[in-house]
């Protein structure tokens, strides 16, 4: 019998196994994708969805406006590009993680030339950040030159002292002060240091606009340094909300945030300047005379309660509840936003713009749409502040 040897065309396996290895590389790239944070984008997002805006906003959401999962960053990603301004920053109070259809894109595109965009509600900065994590996993040019320009943007706003103001460009009245409310100061220095740094999805940025960053940054640090408030005993304690650039000191905001300490704001910016490496002896002083003021301001004893009310249309928000102090010796320490510069005594303002003491004193329209007591402290004195000193061998001051 006549044996036939087989024989083994390896053709089918070759092609089977380099499309398997295709596929897997398919499947590896995708499920890379890692979800980038996106709380930084929570604040405008709640206003457009929750506060009402300015009658001429062209975007407005739906009931019950959908919204991209974190884990969804191609599309997060391709938002942020379409808010993206022609002159490199970002309009506030919109929700980068909306679902939009074709309608509500061309809304958007209809405000890419507006000339003014802000730092408020922790917009533009955090739109860099989320880009330039979006294009250290998918390599997309796209995110790393609308990154760049929204770098270019924010350094192009630094202030003669190395602030920031509020908006940018052609900023007016309060806008153009240096600006801590709602982040901006910390928000973009932050970004600028990571920049700088090359972390946190920036060690693709070029050494030249590294330096550049780095250079920004070093001049804010310098001046939060310069405008933190010294009492009658020149003594170093806190910051305001807003900060006039020529004298440095606290300066009125919108009419009812009159010029004051904020302890919203300290703690932000000391959870800020502990991210130093190797802190200069001034930051340290900072650190430490900022930490014993909120400390020494905490308030104890009382809690805010909300309570079901007559509802009620404002012109920025509309309400069924009401707010109350009422006393309870369990309650944590709390805060109050804002203290008298002089006296350190907790204080309040309404519509009317004029001083006050007392919360119930003020109208039901900032009482419920304003946050005058708050915990943003808490975590800064009990975990990062003791870590912080046992780290570079410090103690309290």
């Amino acid at each position: 019998m006549k044996i036939i040897p087989l024989t083994f065309n390896p053709r089918p396996l070759v092609l089977l196994v380099f499309f398997a290895t295709i596929c897997a590389t398919s499947l590896r790239a995708a499920g890379a994708l890692q979800p980038i944070d996106i709380s930084a984008f929570a604040d405008s997002a709640h206003h457009w969805r929750n506060v009402h805006g300015s009658s001429d906003t062209p975007l407005k959401p739906r009931p019950g406006h959908p919204s991209y999962k974190p884990e969804q960053v191609r599309e997060i990603a391709a938002n942020v590009l379409l808010f993206q301004c022609d002159n490199g920053g970002w309009p506030k109070n919109y929700d980068m993680c909306a679902i939009l259809n074709d309608e509500e894109k061309a809304a958007v595109l209809s405000i890419k030339n507006r000339k003014t965009v802000t730092f408020d509600n922790e917009t533009t900065h955090s739109q860099v950040a989320y880009l330039a994590k979006a294009y250290t996993q998918i390599k997309d040019p796209a995110y790393r030159d609308a990154c760049v320009r929204g770098l270019d943007f924010m350094l192009s706003a630094r202030l003669p002292g190395g602030g920031f103001p509020q908006r940018w460009p052609y900023p007016e009245g309060y806008h153009a002060y240096i600006t801590f409310n709602d982040r901006v100061m910390v928000g973009i220095l932050t970004a600028l240091r990571d920049a700088g740094n090359g972390v946190n999805g920036f060690a693709w940025l070029d050494a030249a606009r590294r330096e550049k960053c780095h250079a920004a940054q070093e001049r804010g640090t310098a001046c939060i340094l310069a405008c933190q408030y010294r009492n009658a005993k020149e003594e170093l304690v806190a910051w305001g909300q807003q900060h006039d650039p020529k004298n440095l000191l606290p300066a009125k905001g919108r009419g009812f945030e009159l010029p004051s300490l904020c302890a919203q704001d300290t703690a932000e910016i000391i959870r800020y300047l502990m991210g130093f490496e190797n802190p200069s002896p001034e930051i340290i002083a900072a650190i430490q005379a900022g930490a014993a003021w909120l400390e020494k301001s905490k308030i104890t004893g009382i809690r805010v309660e909300e309570f079901k009310s007559t509802p009620v249309k404002f012109r920025f928000h509309d309400t069924d509840i009401d707010r109350r102090v009422v006393n309870d010796p369990s309650a944590p320490p709390i805060w109050a936003r804002m203290y008298e510069m002089k006296t350190n005594r907790p204080m309040f303002c309404g519509r009317d713009q004029k001083k006050i003491y007392t919360f119930p004193e003020v109208d039901r329209d900032r009482r419920t749409g304003y946050d005058w007591y708050g915990y943003w402290p808490a975590d800064v004195l009990t975990k990062d502040y003791p870590a912080w000193l046992k780290k570079h061998n410090l103690s309290k001051k």
